[in-house]
């Protein structure tokens, strides 16, 4: 970590010169300047981490030095020294934004320790601010990999919807990465500064789900012994992300529907009426529509919630994904654990390709770290994969009876290919670029399976 600068500005020569050789002599990085003029120049010419400055200046003062760093250098944090301090100086400096007033004489201790903690509040500052880029960098958009046409379209619609206060259904199945699609969208909005609260609705017994939600009073129910604030109180001005909202009770169902609408509700047991500016995301694994013809979802309910929906794909249906989110876990394990491995052989590859894989993107993740964690080589092979996923894809024994294995791998890998080449209209330059394989070999592979034309040209012929 590189030495903090400091920058003393005092119009008295003598107090700069001394004050000055102290602070070289224990140890610190010092510039000095003899007035705001000078002052101002240094900070126009370097950054400095702590300005000690005067406040009474021959050409100005330690208020105006103060002032310009917070619009011009606001990572500076600033000390104030007078020789004519009063409560009401102090006061006055400290909601102007200085970290400290003292006064002189100064006695080196009570200077030293000054510094010491204004040093030390700007280095937790900048760690928070790398925490938040790390934060940005890991549930923003950027992370979320897909190339597949179905992702493209999905991050378009998070671009145009993420800034509105209009409710966002997201559904797929399970794994496939609806919490990191939540979180995307809350650090893509205005509101990104503001909480992110998430709920596992399925998680909870109907009997807390209300409370969890919205708070309750003391009293409300047998062991509320206090009030308690529910996650919508909490996530005012931010974002509340619903998952599993499918599982949501007929009772909360209601409560929920007046939210979304009036933004209002009553904590349990309760008769204020709390007003929220909660943006809410929903996710579901189950077919709301269907929920709804069996009575177990309410109809307008539905319908409030599913004005914009960003339907995940699942990860057999974007094949082509699959090499840069393993390169994207592998790396990411490889970090963790100290772990020094080069990547993935293209058998390996082909193998997560070939894959069914039910558990989506959340079992290629798991897969990925088991094989890195086990891995005894320095490329990945087929060999540290599990058995099931080494194989391509689970094979029946009624449908494998007889078969080689290189026969029965067949069945599942001419469905990949010609689900890739639907889905770009039977391009075969854009299908051989998304399966990652060159164009000779996708051309063998369709006139051994079968696929040299599309379906409806087979027909004529």
């Amino acid at each position: 970590m590189s030495t903090p600068k400091l920058l003393l500005v005092d119009d008295d020569r003598h107090v700069l010169e001394s004050m000055g050789d102290w602070l070289r002599e224990i140890g610190h990085d010092l510039t000095t300047a003899n007035g705001y003029q000078s002052a101002i120049q240094c900070l126009g010419e370097e950054t400095f981490d702590l300005v000690l400055a005067d406040i009474r200046l021959g050409d100005g003062d330690g208020f105006d030095i103060l002032k310009h760093c917070q619009q011009h250098h606001p990572d500076s944090a600033v000390i104030l020294i007078t020789g004519y301090g009063t409560a009401d100086t102090a006061i006055a400096a400290l909601r102007a934004g200085a970290f400290d007033l003292l006064t002189k004489p100064l006695i080196d201790q009570e200077l030293e320790m000054a510094i010491s903690r204004a040093l030390s509040q700007q280095e937790v500052i900048q760690e928070n601010e790398q925490l938040k880029e790390q934060l940005d960098l890991r549930f923003g958009l950027e992370n979320i990999v897909g190339h597949d046409p179905r992702m493209l379209k999905i991050f378009d619609m998070v671009d145009s919807v993420a800034d509105t206060r209009a409710s966002v259904l997201i559904t797929g199945e399970s794994g496939t990465g609806k919490s990191l699609l939540a979180r995307a969208i809350h650090r893509r909005s205005n509101r990104r500064e503001q909480p992110f609260i998430e709920v596992a609705c399925g998680a909870l017994p109907e009997a807390l789900l209300e409370s969890e939600l919205f708070g309750h009073v003391a009293g409300a129910f047998t062991g509320a012994t206090g009030d308690k604030i529910g996650k919508f109180m909490q996530a005012d001005g931010g974002t509340i992300f619903l998952d599993e909202i499918g599982t949501a009770p007929q009772s909360m169902q209601v409560k929920l529907l007046r939210v979304l609408q009036e933004l209002q509700f009553e904590a349990v047991g309760g008769t204020v009426t709390h007003t929220v500016d909660t943006r809410v995301i929903l996710a579901t694994n189950e077919d709301l529509e269907s929920l709804v013809a069996k009575g177990e979802f309410r109809q307008d309910l539905y319908y409030r919630v599913n004005v914009i929906n960003l339907e995940l794909p699942s990860l057999k249906q974007r094949i082509s994904d699959i090499p840069r989110l393993a390169k994207q876990f592998f790396d990411e394990v490889c970090a963790d654990n100290g772990r020094h491995l080069k990547g993935f052989t293209d058998e390996a590859l082909e193998a997560l390709q070939r894959y069914h894989w039910p558990g989506n993107v959340r079992e290629l993740q798991n897969i990925v770290e088991r094989s890195v964690l086990l891995g005894k080589n320095e490329y990945i092979t087929p060999s540290d994969l599990p058995a099931m996923v080494a194989a391509g894809a689970p094979i029946s024994v009624s449908s494998s009876s007889g078969k080689s294995l290189k026969a029965a791998l067949e069945g599942p890998e001419r469905q990949i290919i010609l689900d890739v080449l639907e889905s770009n209209n039977w391009n075969r330059n854009v299908t051989a670029d998304q399966l990652e394989i060159n164009r000779t070999t996708l051309y063998k592979k369709m006139k051994k399976l079968g696929l040299e034309d599309p379906p409806h040209l087979v027909a004529v012929h």
